[in-house]
């Protein structure tokens, strides 16, 4: 990647129109932030030491909570660092990092969720099948291509990013580096990279949702086919905190990328709640509406409540 740059830092500004709230925001988001990454690390405990969840749905949610920990990890720690009165000057190298990291986890968990709700398909409109189609060697490719790919579309938004030149004004209306807010600073016209991008981020959300809705659709149509209502019921139990999650996801980025007037402070207090509520609540819905999870989780955590009322 060239690097035309005169600039050697940038400096984030932060949240538009929270000026005097910074010690109530610290404290917000680092509540927000502690709960993530222990509701994801309960998680991965539960799925690793559980043998009952050692099967494919459980293999890429537990992919999912280790996204769902180096997300918000991208830009949380710098702006709980600067929200505690500390310097909010970012280095060039370390803003390139944020925005490459940001769009390649989230890239990742975007294909992810598309590879989940392939495998619930599986699962119902296939079930005798299940087992050979989503067999290990299957799981883990589908698993690296996500990473793969999620790679791949953050190369492409990094280096359309930063291969302009930025050669004054360093100053990021924003809480971290994104490609909307640093582009804003490059000294030359972006209107064409600025479409490129914008095509980009929007179309890969759009085909894996549209991929999202054509497996549902085919396991809306198979769980209707099924002539018991306690058998529908478990059927729709199992997708149900798949589509939750996928709503919660997919509603911000929508919301952020495709709208075609943008507001800093709205679309700052959105990504916000896409950086930190989001993976903080996964672990919430795929623990709470899903029985298995629950009662792994109370194995797990048995030991350590005895424990507790011992001493």
């Amino acid at each position: 990647m060239k690097n035309l740059s005169v600039v050697t830092q940038f400096v984030l500004l932060g949240i538009p129109h929270t000026e005097g709230l910074e010690t109530m925001l610290f404290v917000l988001f680092l509540s927000f932030y502690i709960f993530t990454l222990v509701g994801n690390l309960l998680i991965l405990l539960v799925i690793v030491s559980s043998t009952q969840l050692h099967t494919p749905m459980y293999f890429f949610l537990c992919q999912l909570s280790v996204c769902d920990i180096f997300f918000p990890s991208v830009s949380s720690p710098k702006m709980l660092f600067y929200l505690s009165g500390n310097s909010r000057a970012i280095s060039y190298a370390g803003c390139v990092s944020q925005l490459f990291f940001y769009h390649f986890l989230g890239g990742t968990e975007c294909f992810l969720y598309t590879v989940m709700a392939y495998d619930r398909f599986v699962a119902i409109c296939y079930p005798l099948r299940y087992s050979i189609i989503m067999r290990h060697r299957v799981c883990a490719l589908l698993a690296m291509g996500t990473s793969v790919f999620g790679c791949i579309h953050s190369t492409f938004l990094t280096t359309l990013t930063f291969q302009l030149p930025y050669c004054g004004p360093n100053m990021v209306d924003y809480y971290f580096c994104d490609i909307p807010v640093v582009m804003n600073l490059a000294c030359a016209d972006t209107s064409a990279l600025e479409m490129v991008g914008f095509i980009n981020v929007g179309l890969v959300p759009l085909i894996c949702f549209f991929f999202i809705l054509t497996s549902y659709s085919f396991i809306v149509h198979s769980i209707l086919q099924i002539r018991s209502t306690e058998g529908r019921h478990r059927a729709f139990s199992t997708c149900s905190a798949h589509l939750t999650a996928i709503l919660i996801f997919y509603m911000p980025v929508i919301f952020i990328y495709l709208r075609p007037t943008p507001s800093p402070w709205l679309d700052a207090t959105v990504q916000v709640l896409n950086n930190l509520v989001t993976p903080m609540l996964n672990p919430l819905i795929y623990s709470l509406r899903n029985k298995e999870v629950k009662s792994s989780l109370w194995t797990a955590l048995r030991p350590l409540c005895f424990l507790s009322e011992q001493l």
